[in-house]
């Protein structure tokens, strides 16, 4: 059973770790491109730095400076992990670069071959994926009625099939070692939908379903998923979200409302938000407990929208619509 917002926990007991004895029929691979062979084959002790042993390999996606990502790969670097901190430009990342702790890649979450490029890199030297943190993420700030088709579908690709294609991945591997964890950074806003970022929520919500179903698939095969849920969290998403707003078109419908809308862009980014290192600690000692949570949510709103989940949906709607002005 999946956990509520207000921290039920799953029975783990239900499961059997005999329901899957071969995990390749669980996940095969749809792509020819996409051989998990070839990674395995990668593994081998000698290409496995020295000093590695017992510190956790972990992976994180959107690693760039001045986002969550960025303060997550410092946190478990603090922690005595290895991290391999990836990101579309390394340039976003030049001030980890002299740091032995971390191994930057330059990584785009929409394209397979850029994933098993990196894969197969981080097998080659550590030898394993110990965590992978689907951190990757971009702002969708329009309304629904007039967003254009194609920015809708690269909101899609870049937080929904990007960290599915990042879990394909590893997922074979972790599987023939039965132990791994599979962290999918979603977003309170999931939990009671505002106006003006329909396209950012839906998105957040699938993954909060996905990692719900991956929990229990996975589970059988040793592999831990967690549901990191950041409430307003102080990052640099707010002026990639006005970028991204500035390319949208002029609104005919809702012209009236351009000032709330472009208000949205920076609605997590108030006065009373959560200081990014004071949410990756918590979230870091979470995930690397033995037993970690199946759903973690931390900072600023994250309680008011876990009650606003439990609202009936009038009484919800009325305090939204009142707060928002729609």
């Amino acid at each position: 059973m999946g956990p509520s917002p207000i921290g039920i926990n799953e029975d783990t007991s239900l499961i059997s770790n005999s329901l899957f004895a071969n995990p390749l029929i669980i996940f095969p691979f749809q792509s020819n491109f996409f051989n998990y062979k070839n990674l395995l084959k990668k593994e081998s002790k000698s290409s496995i730095p020295m000093g590695s042993y017992g510190q956790e390999v972990v992976l994180i996606t959107g690693c760039s400076q001045g986002g969550i990502g960025h303060a997550l790969a410092k946190e478990f670097a603090a922690n005595n992990c290895l991290v391999v901190a990836t990101s579309r430009s390394l340039n976003s990342m030049r001030d980890l670069d002299q740091d032995h702790r971390f191994y930057l890649q330059e990584l785009n979450v929409l394209s397979e071959e850029s994933i098993q490029h990196v894969m197969s890199n981080v097998l080659e030297k550590f030898g394993r994926v110990d965590i992978l943190v689907n951190n990757s993420g971009i702002q969708c700030v329009a309304p629904l009625a007039e967003v254009p088709l194609s920015a809708l579908q690269k909101t899609f690709d870049t937080n929904l099939y990007g960290p599915i294609r990042l879990i394909q991945a590893a997922v074979p591997h972790m599987a023939s070692r039965k132990k791994g964890k599979i962290v999918n950074v979603g977003s309170v806003s999931a939990m009671a939908p505002i106006p003006w970022a329909g396209v950012y929520t839906a998105t957040k919500a699938a993954l909060h379903s996905l990692s719900d179903t991956l929990r229990l698939e996975l589970k059988p095969l040793g592999i831990d998923v967690i549901n990191v849920v950041p409430g307003a969290i102080k990052s640099n998403i707010g002026n990639s979200a006005i970028a991204s707003y500035n390319q949208m078109p002029e609104w005919k419908l809702y012209k009236p409302f351009e000032a709330a809308i472009k208000e949205r862009a920076y609605f997590s980014q108030g006065i009373k938000s959560t200081p990014t290192d004071e949410f990756a600690k918590k979230t870091v000692s979470a995930i690397l407990k033995k037993n970690p949570p199946a759903w973690f949510s931390s900072g600023h709103y994250s309680t008011i929208m876990s009650i606003m989940y439990h609202l009936p949906l009038c009484v919800r709607d009325f305090i939204i619509r009142r707060a928002f002005k729609c």
